[in-house]
């Protein structure tokens, strides 16, 4: 098992290096346990340390009924984000960065404590959150017209593309995060409402349900991370040349600029 899990983290790897998806990786593992997913893309995420960038945090994926049901799936994965993924506001994203990209607006956690589970609660979460920020992530799949199933996405790092984070941070004590409204403008027409109990019930929700399972893989979030807790509505394509624009009620707003055909 171990040559396959390395195996099939090798051609996940080459595939963010040619800009060239592959066939889904689950047929290869139809009885293998998700913690075999979780290892591939573990596996991967050495290799990025290895060459350089760092852990900067976490995303839940698949948390809100809409992306489940967009997706063919029933529960929730989880990702890393590195350094890398990391994009500032209104600067262009290299159009090379991505393979099939889908956008979705986030409000995400900036940790002021660590967090560790099992055993952690709402009321503990709430409390190791700094700040929470607008965010747009930019979803990926290295695999072939995103053709996933669960193991796939989990094997490919939860599809995680890319982050951009919005400039105004708000206490959660100051919001209802399940109450957040969201819009989500392509191009300045709209094309996505949302809220934040979309999430899992609340954003706060997918916090608590990431730390209790990434703790007992001795994981801890840590302070100063990001988590990205689920999109409030179903992901959208996007295309080079595109300006996206989050708008989520009481967090402001967040802009990404996706680098035209020059």
């Amino acid at each position: 098992m171990t040559d396959h899990i390395q195996a099939a983290a090798d051609a996940l790897l080459g595939a963010y290096r040619s800009m060239t998806p592959i066939d889904p990786i689950s047929p290869q593992f139809a009885d293998a346990p998700l913690s075999a997913a979780y290892e591939i893309a573990l596996a991967q995420v050495q290799d990025w340390e290895k060459n350089g960038d760092v852990v900067k945090g976490h995303k839940v994926g698949l948390a809100s009924r809409a992306i489940q049901r967009q997706m063919g799936v029933s529960q929730p994965d989880f990702g890393h984000l590195t350094a890398s993924m990391f994009h500032l506001e209104h600067a262009p994203i290299p159009r090379n960065t991505f393979i099939q990209p889908r956008i979705e607006p986030e409000i995400a956690f900036v940790l002021g404590k660590p967090l560790r589970g099992p055993g952690v609660t709402v009321a503990e979460a709430a409390a190791a959150v700094d700040f929470v920020l607008p965010s747009l992530e930019i979803v990926d799949s290295r695999i072939s017209n995103w053709k996933i199933g669960i193991f796939d996405t989990i094997a490919d790092n939860a599809s995680s593309g890319g982050v951009v984070l919005g400039s105004r941070p708000s206490r959660v004590s100051d919001l209802d995060l399940r109450l957040a409204g969201c819009n989500l403008h392509v191009n300045g027409d709209l094309i996505a409402t949302g809220a934040g109990g979309a999430v899992l019930g609340s954003p706060i929700n997918a916090l608590v349900w990431l730390a209790n399972t990434v703790g007992p893989l001795g994981v801890t979030l840590e302070p100063g991370h990001v988590v990205l807790p689920g999109s409030m509505t179903q992901a959208v394509p996007v295309k080079p040349g595109d300006t996206i624009v989050a708008t989520v009620a009481g967090l402001g707003s967040v802009t990404a600029v996706m680098e035209g055909d020059n």
